[in-house]
């Protein structure tokens, strides 16, 4: 059950979604209990959006008209230290059809994201191989690789067009088609490629929510993607994967200014990575170190973690292949690097790396393009290049026309806003239109 305040979030979100004040939610609710319309008075309602009263004998009521979504969900949590954790598989499933169903999330938060560091179940694939219910479908190779080019079909086209499109295609093909895999009969290494495969399934689903919108609902659905990610990844014993899904922990937390956390994620994401024979991974989990320490002003730890993705990074030429990580290239890894120095206060170097990133390196997706031009255009304002920052946006808003992505649309808004001191100035009025018109 929610807490006082975490109910009151998300009645409010549930709110605000159908245009409701506190007088209809109040009638809404009296009328769903079966009262007259005005049996509840305005000001209980507020309440509960202020998180000031919890209502407890109308729960059921305001739930169902509000179609809030207050059962469990399986998720292990710090509060709950000595209860036995969910099946991994019962809950991922769970998570995915309270999602394809429209339900409310709960907020993203600290605690949460600390709790995906608890023990797995690590006997839990070989529990599965030897209690199969009756009448459970076969499953072999073809059906994990099934999970994996579907992966990458999905993957390909939210990394090209954002977060925000055919995300509910991921989650539909978790809840219809993987969910009866993942129930049926398998060996343990089938089970463990399924695992994994299904790991980066939902870290996808993740990834796409995060990259959707800025609200809680958003951000809380993708921090319990991750930590299931996680958990899935673990229980396969693939340790890259394991890395990957705390790496999506920690730059959630990092964006939303839990920088502590963020620190010990980023930290555990190393740890589970030290030992991969794969450089472009190394590079990975090490600058997400170098940033989540940076956004804490560490400059020590950020700088030496930097210096260890760098030579990391330097060493990963032909790594390419399959791996979960390989698309971390060596422009992302200076796209990435070029924001750490930008927080660090070397403006010079940052520019340099995010142009290395764009010019030299290139970069494959149009939504990561759009997000360097944004960056280099922030950078080069604050280095005095008025000239060079409004080209440089130019071509951000052309690159991004048409991408559904909350980190385009929101490098667009922090672009518009520093344009207003140039209110006035031809060029700049120009690009704030132009601007407005592809994200109205």
């Amino acid at each position: 059950m929610p807490t006082k305040q975490e109910l009151a979030e998300l009645i409010r979100h549930a709110c605000e979604k159908r245009g409701w004040g506190p007088t209809k939610l109040a009638r809404e609710v009296s009328i769903a209990a079966g009262k007259p319309p005005d049996t509840l008075e305005r000001q209980y309602a507020r309440r509960w959006l202020k998180g000031e009263r919890a209502p407890t004998h109308w729960l059921p009521y305001v739930a169902q008209v509000l179609d809030l979504d207050l059962e469990p969900s399986g998720e292990t949590s710090t509060a709950t230290s000595g209860a036995e954790a969910t099946d991994t598989v019962a809950s991922v499933i769970q998570l995915g059809r309270r999602d394809v169903h429209r339900r409310n999330f709960l907020a993203a938060t600290s605690g949460y994201a600390l709790s995906a560091l608890a023990l797995p179940d690590l006997d839990s694939i070989t529990r599965r191989t030897k209690s199969t219910p009756a009448g459970a479908v076969h499953v072999g190779a073809g059906e994990v690789a099934a999970v994996q080019q579907m992966v990458k079909a999905l993957g390909d086209a939210a990394a090209e067009l954002g977060g925000g499109h055919a995300r509910h295609l991921a989650v539909r093909y978790l809840t219809d088609d993987v969910a009866p895999w993942l129930n049926g009969t398998y060996t343990e290494a089938t089970g463990r490629g399924l695992f994994a495969a299904t790991s980066q399934l939902v870290h996808l689903a993740g990834w796409m929510a995060q990259d959707e919108g800025n609200a809680p609902g958003h951000q809380g659905r993708a921090q319990q993607y991750y930590a299931h990610a996680y958990r899935l990844a673990a229980e396969a014993r693939d340790p890259e994967l394991s890395a990957t899904a705390l790496r999506g922990l920690a730059v959630q937390a990092t964006d939303l200014g839990f920088r502590a956390e963020a620190v010990q994620l980023a930290e555990a994401c190393v740890r589970y990575g030290k030992g991969l024979d794969n450089p472009r991974a190394v590079a990975y989990y090490q600058a997400t170190l170098a940033n989540a320490a940076a956004q804490d002003d560490d400059r020590k730890l950020a700088t030496r973690h930097l210096a260890l993705s760098e030579t990391a990074i330097g060493q990963s030429a032909g790594t390419a292949g399959e791996s979960w990580a390989a698309h971390y290239s060596p422009g992302r890894w200076a796209h990435e690097s070029g924001m750490v120095l930008a927080r660090l206060g070397d403006l010079d170097a940052s520019e340099e790396h995010l142009r290395l990133a764009l010019d030299i390196h290139g970069l494959d997706r149009r939504r990561s393009r759009a997000i360097v031009l944004a960056d280099l255009g922030g950078v080069r304002l604050r280095q005095g290049n008025l000239d060079g920052a409004l080209a440089t946006w130019n071509d951000f808003v052309d690159c991004a026309d048409g991408i559904r992505s909350i980190k385009v649309r929101t490098a667009a808004d922090d672009m518009r806003t520093r344009l207003n001191r140039y209110h006035g100035m031809p060029e700049a009025d120009r690009l704030r239109q132009k601007s407005a018109a592809f994200f109205s």
